[in-house]
């Protein structure tokens, strides 16, 4: 079977890796379409540092939380990444009863099996989404409706971590929302934001194209930052930090209207400073934010196969088992992609 893998930090093909075969309660699929996530990329680059910090973390349960923090995950071995899937049910386990052969599907990334469970994230022995076939949890299968096309599907993980976002802001129709990056988290912000029927909602962005794409996922307003701050023209009750780079959150706490409220989905892996005295002196509430519920994820799949939500837009690029690895270096650049899916 055919895969692609994460080797000395670079994405390639491989031919032979098994064909991995159903235990009780699960069932082998045939992967459909894999969006790129922005977590792989991050991984890709900065693996070793992910899993060191992920061992320093307290408090989380076992297996980690949002694939991160008490994952085992050997880098000097091939790693298996793809969380983003759509799958056509191939065949179920023993004594296992589910869905039949031929059944479109979308799962929460976690594969049950007599060991516990493994988030379906980074792994050397867990198959993603980023191969030809791959074993799912048969309890935690969703069936594709309305005829929705598999690809769409697909973008049902991204456009969770957006709602999980919004449902943790508390934001309601009539305040306004700023969300600061405009890449696939920040645009699914904006989708979730705009489904819930928040009437303010401005995006702001370097990138001409993630701009115009914000617009056309729902953004009210567009906000080029080499043009001034977002604060010099809109007073937000909630902002949304979706760039992750050092320095952003101590600039949000400088610049938001007294009693905001902060959301930081954004992955910032160097260590960053903020100014306390900010957010004290105007009480901000800040809230960070990682992955989503398992409501969140279905109430995600029911909004793109109704139409409330279109991630056709989102997907600018296709590509095979071959282009994962130049997939992973045309997105580093925004002004190229959005979401590029993986369809082996």
């Amino acid at each position: 079977m055919r895969a692609s893998v994460l080797r000395d930090g670079r994405m390639i093909g491989r031919d032979d890796v098994g064909e991995p075969a159903p235990g009780p309660e699960q069932v082998l699929v045939e992967v459909k379409a894999c969006g790129i996530c922005g977590s792989d990329l991050h991984f890709a680059a900065h693996g070793s540092e992910v899993l060191a910090l992920g061992e320093q973390m307290e408090g989380v349960p076992p297996g980690g939380v949002g694939g991160v923090g008490g994952v085992n995950v050997d880098l000097t071995r091939d790693v298996f990444m793809g969380h983003e899937f759509s799958a056509e049910v191939i065949e179920a386990g023993p004594g296992t009863e589910t869905h039949s052969p031929g059944t479109l599907v979308i799962s929460l990334p976690v594969l049950l099996s007599e060991k516990g469970f493994e988030p379906i994230i980074y792994s050397n022995s867990t198959i993603g989404g980023y191969a030809e076939r791959m074993l799912l949890s048969a309890p935690l299968l969703l069936p594709i409706p309305n005829g929705l096309d598999a690809k769409h599907a697909a973008l049902t993980e991204p456009m969770a971590v957006g709602l999980h976002a919004v449902n943790k802001s508390a934001i309601v129709p009539g305040e306004t929302a700023l969300v600061l990056g405009c890449g696939p988290i920040g645009i699914a912000i904006i989708a979730a934001l705009r489904a819930r029927g928040v009437e303010s909602i401005a995006a702001c962005d370097y990138s001409l194209k993630r701009r115009k794409l914000a617009t056309t996922m729902g953004a009210h307003q567009s906000i080029d930052p080499a043009e001034g701050s977002p604060f010099d023209t809109v007073a937000p009750t909630v902002v949304f930090e979706a760039v992750g780079v050092p320095g952003i959150l101590d600039d949000v706490l400088r610049r938001a209207p007294v009693g905001s409220r902060v959301v930081v989905a954004g992955v910032c892996m160097p260590p960053d400073t903020v100014h306390l005295f900010f957010g004290i002196a105007k009480e901000i509430n800040v809230q960070f934010v990682l992955g989503y519920e398992p409501n969140e994820f279905a109430e995600s799949l029911s909004a793109i196969a109704e139409g409330q939500i279109d991630v056709a837009p989102m997907i600018t690029a296709e590509v095979g088992l071959d282009g994962v690895g130049e997939a992973f270096d045309d997105l580093a650049d925004p002004d190229r992609h959005c979401k590029i899916l993986v369809t082996p």
